[in-house]
């Protein structure tokens, strides 16, 4: 199955989850579209990426955590090491200010789009097939005469899912909530209840209803499987690792799917995204001696003299530190940690500065969770802070962690988690550290393309197939904004402003507000009339192949 899925993510403290697969084993394309919130306690999660159809969108929101288009609201769960294996079609979120969450990520299947000149972008077409505005299809239905229309309606809204989560944001202090509430004025928000994630797609888990009188099928996976030629182009996940664990262990794996993700800050978006360059690391290991101390010299020793030699031994080199890391003893972890906690708050006491350790950082994720090994990656991976409009792009078995601010992800669906750390559930440190790529990067920022003939359409498209993003930004001062035809199926986001939607084959047009989620079929063209004069912000969710 191929899922669209939009997340918005709101933690509200650090955690860490290494590891995270969400995608599902089918040929069927299924959307889902979520939105997590939480402040600050993301999981660390390490994905694998799934090459499929249609992406997952999530949106994430949180005083000091993360939010995506999925969305969640990350309370007090705690974190842990995951890893995505497998492929899945396509899952989109948006993440708000998390507390700490790592993924990684599989190789990516193509060369990235958004590296083209914004010419191709322009009426002659964009990236992955994208339609110029002088030739954009009709609302006709894929693989049929382009003359026959469907009977059924092609764009309908969604009512979402709400995923309650321990680690979710409370009551209304959660984007998730705040969706929830402006979506559905009839919503009771429980201010003692977590909301980590609005999940918009069609997961088993999560599967969006269709707010439709017109539609027979009552949520949007039903509609999907009766629907197939109006979903638009599909891709097969190349899911080998997924397939395996699943086959192995289906009640940790549930699926056999794995996924890339993206993530585009909202605000100032901060995270922890790959394996550092090996000279940073080495520092670390000079500085701060607890670090030293787990890695062991015969580990560290390799990894210095790694320096200037091939790729691959280097690579070898970084497993064996992360390795031993990862598998030291918990009395040893606990020890080493308590030294370097005290010796930082002694110093911080004192008036020093340790902000080249990541002191701050270090007090704020051991706090949370005290004597977790998962507090020592942050020597491990690249520290990033995002502008609002910038994005991350992580391949398959590419350890991140969302720590603060809110932001749009995309990703493949799967539902899949390797864990190692930083969580109570079931955690697998073995397949974690052998699954990951230990190639070690700094410049992991990614900027999307802007469409010259629509001025306010923002295109994030990936070196995979699975999914691109769309953001348009659209000023108060446009009446009406047309919707972009594209040749797949979709799921488009309000994160603000409120309009009203129209096609040529919906019989009346259909509100939304902040928190609205709109289905949209392959090659069909919506309208959007903004209903007061205030800026609209859209996150849209789709498979350009």
């Amino acid at each position: 199955m191929i899922y669209l899925f939009i997340m918005l993510i709101c933690p509200s403290s650090l955690h860490q989850d290494v590891s995270s697969m969400k995608a599902k084993l089918s040929r069927d394309l299924r959307l889902p579209f979520g939105c997590t919130a939480s402040p600050w306690n993301r999981p660390w999660h390490f994905f694998f990426p799934a090459r499929g159809i249609l992406p997952a969108l999530s949106q994430s929101a949180s005083g000091e955590g993360t939010s995506g288009y999925e969305t969640q609201d990350c309370g007090r769960q705690p974190p842990g090491f995951r890893e995505l294996p497998g492929t899945a079609r396509g899952r989109a979120r948006v993440q708000g200010p998390g507390r700490g969450r790592s993924k990684a990520h599989g190789p990516p299947g193509r060369r990235s789009r958004n590296y083209i000149s914004h010419e191709a972008l322009g009426a002659g077409g964009g990236p992955r097939g994208l339609p110029g505005r002088a030739d954009v299809p009709g609302p006709t239905c894929p693989g049929r005469a382009g003359s026959e229309r469907m009977a059924a309606p092609q764009v309908f809204p969604l009512s979402c899912a709400v995923q309650h989560y321990a680690w979710g944001k409370m009551g209304s202090s959660s984007e998730v909530a705040q969706l929830l509430a402006s979506s559905d004025p009839a919503a009771a928000i429980s201010e003692d209840k977590p909301y980590a994630e609005l999940w918009m797609g069609s997961h088993p888990r999560g599967d969006a209803k269709i707010l439709d009188d017109r539609i027979s099928q009552k949520t949007l996976g039903q509609w999907i499987a009766e629907n197939q030629d109006c979903l638009g182009s599909k891709a097969h996940p190349n899911k080998e690792l997924a397939e395996k664990l699943h086959l192995q262990a289906p009640q940790h794996y549930p699926d056999a799917n794995h996924k890339p993700e993206m993530a585009v800050a909202l605000t100032s978006f901060q995270g922890l995204c790959g394996f550092r360059p090996v000279e940073e690391i080495l520092t670390f290991l000079t500085k701060v001696p607890e670090f030293q101390f787990l890695i062991g010299d015969k580990a560290a020793t390799q990894l210095k003299q790694s320096m200037g030699g091939d790729s691959r031994s280097m690579a070898s080199a970084l497993q064996s530190c992360f390795s031993h890391l990862m598998k030291s003893e918990k009395k040893v972890v606990v020890e080493q940690l308590n030294l370097l906690v005290k010796r930082i708050s002694q110093q911080v006491a004192a008036g020093n500065n340790m902000e080249d350790i990541y002191g701050e950082l270090l007090l704020q994720l051991h706090q949370q969770y005290p004597g977790d090994i998962g507090c020592f990656a942050i020597y491990f991976l690249n520290l990033l802070t995002l502008k609002p409009g910038e994005a991350m792009f992580l391949e398959a078995n590419v350890p991140h962690a969302y720590l603060k601010g809110d932001c749009v992800e995309c990703m493949a669906c799967s539902d899949n988690t390797v864990r190692a750390g930083l969580t109570p559930k079931f955690i697998d440190v073995p397949t974690l550290c052998e699954m990951l790529s230990y190639t070690p990067s700094k410049d992991r920022l990614f900027l999307p393309a802007r469409s010259q003939e629509d001025p306010y359409l923002y295109i994030y498209d990936p070196p995979v197939p699975d999914f691109t993003v769309m953001k348009m930004q659209v000023p108060g001062s446009v009446a009406e904004y047309n919707v972009l035809a594209v040749d797949s199926a979709s799921i488009l986001l309000v994160v603000q402003g409120r309009v009203t939607a129209s096609t040529p084959t919906a019989q009346t047009p259909i509100p939304l507000q902040r928190g609205g989620v709109l289905f949209i079929g392959a090659n069909e063209r919506v309208s959007l009339k903004l209903a007061v004069p205030s800026d609209l912000l859209l996150f849209r969710a789709c498979c350009l192949l």
